[in-house]
């Protein structure tokens, strides 16, 4: 029998690959946004606004499994206003028996806490990450009502085509000049989570979801790599050698004082200067060896998607060689 997946928030960069691989699993799947920008090949498009509890209630109804890919613009997470948020999805999904899964990050934990598993004590180092603690124990109050929650916490995104993500705003913000910019020390490790990749994990986990308990979190490790390897996977991708730069920092700390985005960003900066590594030795054993994209190959797909066409034809031309 065909099963059903609900995903919130259809049109962002997490919603997209998470419906990608629903559909290439064989899932039924709906996606909720308000519009449909995306227009994805298998998916029943519903339109909706998450502000709306009847229009979140519709989205679901029919739905096995719903995804949350839900998410404020940066700078509005404040003043009650993300768990508003997440309460108007858990009120139409109480006492359904449905599962939700919510995609978690690491602004739960300090900046000293570098090896961090799903036993890793939540300590928050700034408001975003107290935040995003009050949002994981309004879920874990919910799996007590009716509800299975399953939390999977991922590091950085990247993805093909992906944007306002910190790989293309940092990293490839002048790639089309030939520079690439990092933030921060080469040798420091960085975590990382290729979206296809986590689009996987998310069936994964919801094709087993009976075996879980009512309130489970899993921790995806991705690929942890120092920048001197992430920029040595850059240039291997590119059809002509980058200049290698520092991220300006100070700049953005400038106009940070004006704008409020920019100052939200800021305040996080502290996950580059600290190594955080997510691990979860029973998640890795449910995936599988080889289960994850290749570093290499994952940075090379994603990195080509931002060329002009000139230097994709490039890039192909000397793969096939």
């Amino acid at each position: 029998m065909t099963q059903t997946v609900s995903i919130l928030g259809i049109n962002g960069r997490f919603g997209q690959e998470s419906a990608k691989a629903f559909v290439a699993a064989g899932w039924r799947v709906i996606g909720m946004g308000r519009d449909n920008r995306a227009q994805l090949e298998g998916v029943q498009f519903m339109k909706g606004d998450a502000s709306d509890p009847e229009q979140l209630r519709a989205a679901v109804a029919d739905a096995d499994v719903v995804v949350n890919g839900l998410n404020l613009p940066y700078d509005k997470w404040e003043n009650g206003r993300a768990e508003a948020q997440l309460e108007r999805v858990l009120g139409v999904l109480k006492g359904t028996g449905k599962t939700l899964m919510f995609p978690g990050n690491i602004y739960n934990y300090g900046a000293k806490q570098h090896v961090i598993s799903p036993d890793t004590p939540q300590q928050p180092e700034k408001e975003k990450g107290r935040i995003r603690k009050r949002m994981e124990e309004q879920l874990q109050r919910a799996s007590g009502e009716g509800l299975q929650v399953l939390i999977v916490r991922l590091a950085d995104f990247f993805a093909p085509h992906a944007v306002q993500t910190n790989f293309d705003l940092m990293l490839l913000r002048r790639i089309r000049s030939g520079v690439i910019q990092y933030v921060g020390d080469l040798s420091r490790k960085h975590s990382w989570a290729y979206l296809p990749d986590v689009g996987r994990v998310f069936v994964a986990l919801a094709e087993k979801r009976h075996a879980f308990a009512r309130f489970r979190t899993f921790h995806y490790s991705g690929h942890f790599v120092s920048g001197h390897e992430m920029i040595g996977a850059i240039q291997a991708a590119l059809p002509v050698r980058a200049r290698v730069k520092p991220f300006p920092l100070g700049m953005l700390r400038v106009v940070g004082m004006f704008v409020p985005i920019v100052r939200a960003v800021m305040e996080m900066i502290y996950l580059w200067e600290e190594p955080h590594q997510l691990v979860d030795p029973e998640l890795d054993t449910l995936l599988g060896a080889g289960f994850k994209t290749p570093f290499g190959e994952a940075v090379r797909k994603t990195v080509t998607s931002y060329l002009p066409e000139k230097g994709r034809m490039a890039v192909r031309s000397r793969l096939a060689a």
